[in-house]
């Protein structure tokens, strides 16, 4: 078995851990020396766990959690493709900043040295680790100024990752704000559609069938170029819905966003496509008979997969 060492609560910032915070686990978890850079309170559900993660980069789920209201020391930071902080705090053991709230690195650390075993109603054993810390001495003044080096060099990293951050935060804004007149251009544009004929085959602009329809107006209004047909159209963007993976559950307008594109039929190779235009409406080249119209989503006719392209 793997074992995976946490980075727990030290006294000071430049100190040597064996171990002090509290982990819902189905694991033990084992403590490691380390110089800590900061120090973090776990800030998320009471009563529940923040999931420890192998990377900060699609990391995976290590199975065992940092309970809300433990303090924890920082041994790294990273930011993720999506701009999200995350702090290192073992080995490999990574967490979401944004579920911690900065502590002072001279909080009193609990010398209590305990592991409590406690059932749990499905039977799983639920581990507890307080642990025990210890402080290094201060004998040497050059001791102490590495020490104060290295808190100063730690408080340097974290300022710049924090402003890297709020880098990419303000860049995301930007983004949002341009995917949102885009949503607004093709909504408009979609509707100006309504009444024409569904012709199998047809490109627009006088006819069309629904991908076609899909592929003119976002091209048009939004200066983007999407496949021809319903099969490629559905591996473009990020999946916010799919039916397999709901146990069967319609998807809920509160999911949804003005500019998604609904699908129906399989979710690999959908027969037809719409676009989503809020309030639970969507538009679409439906059939010869309606041609093109507004639509309202059904829990008879829900789409069985969205993808998202702004």
């Amino acid at each position: 078995m793997t074992k995976h060492k946490l980075f727990k609560l030290g006294a000071a910032a430049a100190l040597t851990v064996t171990g002090v915070s509290a982990i819902t686990s189905l694991k033990t978890a084992r403590a490691a020396n380390f110089t800590a850079i900061k120090r973090v309170k776990i800030n998320y559900l009471p009563g529940k766990g923040l999931n420890i993660w192998t990377n900060y980069n699609k990391g995976k789920f290590m199975g065992y959690r940092a309970k809300d209201g433990t303090i924890w020391n920082v041994a790294e930071t990273a930011v993720d493709k999506k701009g999200n902080l995350w702090y290192k705090v073992g080995t490999r053991e990574w967490i979401e900043a944004r579920y911690t709230v900065d502590v002072g690195m001279d909080t009193p650390a609990s010398t209590n040295a305990k592991t409590k075993k406690s059932t749990a109603k499905n039977g799983v054993n639920n581990v507890i680790s307080l642990g025990t810390v210890t402080k290094k001495s201060t004998k040497k003044s050059k001791a102490t100024k590495a020490k104060a080096a290295k808190v100063k060099k730690a408080k340097q990293i974290v300022d710049a990752a924090v402003k890297k951050t709020s880098k990419k935060s303000t860049t995301k804004k930007v983004a949002s704000t341009q995917a949102s007149s885009k949503a607004g251009a093709i909504v408009a544009l979609a509707k100006q559609q309504v009444g024409k004929p569904y012709a199998w085959g047809a490109n627009g602009p006088d006819s069309f069938d629904c991908s076609s329809l899909v592929q003119y107006v976002f091209k048009n209004a939004a200066g983007m170029n999407l496949p021809r047909t319903t099969y490629d159209q559905v591996k473009v963007g990020q999946t916010v819905y799919q039916k397999s993976q709901a146990n069967g559950q319609p998807v809920s307008a509160n999911n949804l966003q003005v500019g998604d594109l609904l699908f129906w039929g399989s979710e690999s190779s959908p027969y037809h496509v719409a676009i989503y235009i809020g309030n639970n409406q969507y538009v679409n080249a439906a059939t010869p008979e309606q041609g093109t119209i507004i639509q309202t989503m059904t829990s008879y006719y829900n789409p069985t997969i969205v993808k998202r392209v702004l």
